[in-house]
């Protein structure tokens, strides 16, 4: 398994495949991750944190962090968000990244509201050369026992990318499209050329309250959501619907071909935490892989001045 990891780091570096894109599963604890037009859509100041081992049962796992903040300013009609972002692959790739972004706040009559967004990101990716072995380390007989006559060639690269995204939403519904990586950026960190290639993504949910005439203070509330994201020829549907009762919510997702998620989730609306498990149903089995676990933590702060227009949108929480 490990010889198998180098290998395909090692196709990712020379170009011959391109890398995808970093994705939580809790897609919308960072919402600002998913579409840069979100920001400010909660209106006061939120922050934002997200932890993801993928895979922990393999010998290179893939762990990433997420931290975010953004809120709305009613001066420049739209929301300022600041999205920093840690992955290490497979303990020899290392990726940082960190994004700032605006969301422009139309709206369009008395139920709908459409958000335009835009970020500049600015990477940088390196590369930890004694972590890799090469076929003429291996002796037939004793394994990994020489030296490599491979010199390292490069072994980083900073380079910076553009995203942009929209959302339309009412009370009870919304949809939205983002483009990240337009300008296609070089990410190769050895000798050579590897574009970045563009995600798209597509993101959809409803609000469906239940009980609205109940007695009882705490609602039910049902919110069916679809994830649709394409980059390079691989495509990605993710199914799911999230249960909210009160302050407790829990959610289930069918990644198509990949995962059967379960996700369950605190939000108080000061402070939320969120713990979702990927079951891996593909060919590579939880069993060998471990599945993926991750932890997500949002805090609201008061807002000094609440503008009596604004609209919240009624995103999923998790």
């Amino acid at each position: 398994m490990k010889k198998l990891v180098c290998y395909i780091l090692l196709g990712m570096m020379s170009g011959s495949v391109h890398s995808q894109d970093l994705e939580f599963t809790q897609f919308y604890s960072n919402p600002i991750y998913l579409n840069p037009a979100l920001a400010g859509t909660n209106q006061c100041p939120r922050f934002a944190m997200n932890y993801r081992n993928q895979w922990p049962s393999l010998t290179g796992s893939y762990v990433s962090y997420a931290a975010a903040y953004d809120n709305y300013f009613e001066n420049i009609n739209g929301g300022i968000g600041i999205l920093a972002v840690h992955d290490v692959q497979a303990k020899t790739i290392n990726s940082s990244q960190l994004g700032v972004m605006y969301s422009y706040h139309i709206q369009l009559n008395r139920k709908w509201t459409w958000l335009l967004g835009a970020k500049a990101n600015y990477w940088q990716k390196f590369l930890d050369w004694d972590k890799l072995t090469f076929g003429d380390m291996i002796d037939p007989r004793r394994g990994f026992i020489y030296q490599t006559g491979d010199v390292p060639r490069g072994g980083s690269r900073g380079f910076f990318d553009a995203s942009a995204g929209t959302v339309l939403f009412n009370k009870n519904f919304n949809v939205g499209f983002a483009a990240h990586h337009l300008n296609r950026p070089n990410e190769s960190m050895i000798v050579g050329e590897s574009k970045l290639p563009m995600r798209f993504t597509g993101h959809m949910s409803a609000y469906i309250a239940l009980g609205q005439k109940s007695q009882y203070k705490n609602k039910t509330v049902i919110m069916p959501s679809v994830i649709y994201t394409y980059q390079n020829g691989f495509q990605q549907l993710n199914l799911g619907t999230y249960v909210k009762y009160g302050a407790f919510t829990v959610g289930t997702w069918l990644r198509n071909q990949d995962a059967f998620i379960l996700t369950i989730g605190v939000d108080t609306k000061k402070f939320k935490i969120g713990y979702s498990y990927d079951v891996t149903v593909s060919k590579l089995n939880n069993g060998v892989s471990g599945g993926a676990h991750e932890i997500s933590l949002g805090f609201n702060l008061n807002c000094t001045n609440r503008p009596a227009t604004f609209r919240t949108i009624s995103c999923p929480s998790f």
